[in-house]
């Protein structure tokens, strides 16, 4: 999938823009937070056509302060990794010193850029906006971010300058995307897995930038293995591996069916291992958290009940969740996390009967059915699987709009327990019958 990046200075309404243009998408309208101050990472599609957008903090060049110049830092990567940028200008404040430093570095970019004059919200501004010119980037988009005006030829623009996205070969075998923090043994496990005796057909070029897809055939197993943790950047730049994880983890998990998410035993489930599992949930992926290196944590009796309890504390509410306990240097169960992440795949491939779940969930429905709201009663008379690649589910009924959040999630808790969804988000979906 491609991605497209919002810059600018601070405090021009890029975060807005990014708000906007996410919310364009029905299926999935959050945005993850990132690792540093002001970053956000969200998915859009127009016209029929999904890319990724990265929200990046306001670009200050010189600047002293120790976040800004992470920032800096931060604004240089997207702008390295993205496939389209949109250049984000103030139509009331006009030209400024840092819009011509931001333009100055656009201007060496062999990149599509997108000029965005932002707060146009009267003809007197639209006037105003000829100024832009003088920044050396051809043409602009004049819109309001707040309102929305103008953001829909702005879109149209984007998706015109998206690359084509070409096409996967051995569609038809699952992908595994292994990824994580930095340092967590990621590279490891895939050459504990291939080992010595290569049981490799190809290394195929994936869709994601730099990355490299094995194709994996052992043990009766066979599959794509996405490897972020052996992407390797085109030029050398000032590098926060913490930042470019995400980025990494954005586009690998955008393509896979599967991710293994490996987190170092001795770090925990933080914040960075976090951010990357609940992209993984957004984009609706099966997931199986491997934790590694679980031979250097001191143990008693209860340790890996202990530790497995606390992060599915972290994961809540999406707690179904297999966990498996490895260790890469002594080759512990890293097989048995292939056999759990092929589960997972199976789970999120499987297709329940119309007949089946009807006859499963109506009973549960009737014996704890939908709270009363307002008077008003809802029945739900049927329930069946959409045609999607992950599991989701519509459930018809007389009032759909009574239907509250707890329900639904009572309702995926009923679907998980009579039917094994393991490792997979599922969509819960009220529709009018």
């Amino acid at each position: 999938m491609s991605i497209v990046a919002i810059v600018g200075r601070p405090n021009v309404g890029k975060s807005t823009l990014f708000n906007r243009l996410i919310q364009r998408r029905e299926a999935i309208t959050d945005a993850v937070s990132g690792v540093t101050r002001d970053r956000h990472y969200g998915k859009s599609d127009w016209n029929g056509k999904e890319f990724s957008v990265i929200d990046t903090g306001g670009y200050v060049v010189g600047s002293d302060d120790v976040f800004e110049a992470e920032i800096d830092h931060q604004v240089e990567l997207a702008i390295d990794e993205a496939d389209v940028i949109v250049f984000m200008v103030d139509a009331e404040c006009g030209i400024t010193g840092m819009d011509e430093d931001v333009a100055k570095l656009l201007r060496k970019v062999k990149k599509p850029v997108i000029l965005a004059v932002n707060k146009v919200d009267n003809p007197q501004r639209e006037q105003d906006a000829y100024e832009f010119y003088n920044l050396g980037l051809s043409e602009y988009f004049t819109l309001s971010s707040t309102s929305g005006s103008g953001t829909g030829d702005l879109l149209d623009r984007i998706v015109e300058l998206l690359p084509d996205t070409p096409v996967r070969e051995d569609s038809d075998l699952p992908r595994f995307a292994v990824v994580g923090r930095p340092n967590a043994g990621k590279s490891s496990f895939i050459n504990a897995l291939i080992g010595e005796e290569r049981y490799i057909v190809t290394d195929i070029a994936g869709t994601t930038r730099d990355s490299i897809d094995t194709k994996y055939n052992r043990f009766g197993f066979e599959f794509n293995l996405v490897d972020t943790a052996g992407i390797r950047r085109k030029k050398k730049v000032k590098e926060d591996l913490e930042f470019y994880s995400v980025m990494r983890s954005v586009r690998a998990i955008e393509h896979a069916d599967v991710c293994i998410l490996i987190l170092d035993a001795t770090r925990g489930f933080d914040g960075q291992v976090q951010n990357i599992f609940w992209l993984a949930e957004r984009n609706r992926k099966g997931i199986v958290v491997l934790v590694n290196k679980w031979d250097l944590v001191d143990k008693e009796t209860n340790t890996a009940k202990e530790y497995e309890a606390q992060i599915r504390k972290e994961m809540e509410p999406f707690t179904d969740v297999p966990i498996v306990f490895i260790s890469v240097l002594n080759k512990q169960r890293i097989f048995k996390a292939i056999e759990t992440a092929v589960d997972v795949f199976k789970n999120r491939s499987k297709r329940i009967k119309t007949s089946e779940l009807n006859e499963v969930m109506l009973p549960i429905i009737e014996h704890y059915p939908p709270p009363s709201l307002k008077g008003k009663f809802v029945k739900i008379k049927f329930v069946t699987q959409l045609p999607t690649p992950q599991p989701q589910f519509a459930f018809f009924c007389n009032l759909p709009q009574y239907i509250r959040d707890p329900y639904k999630r009572y309702l995926e808790n009923q679907l998980r327990n009579n039917f094994d969804f393991n490792g997979v988000p599922v969509s819960v979906y009220m529709r009018k019958k």
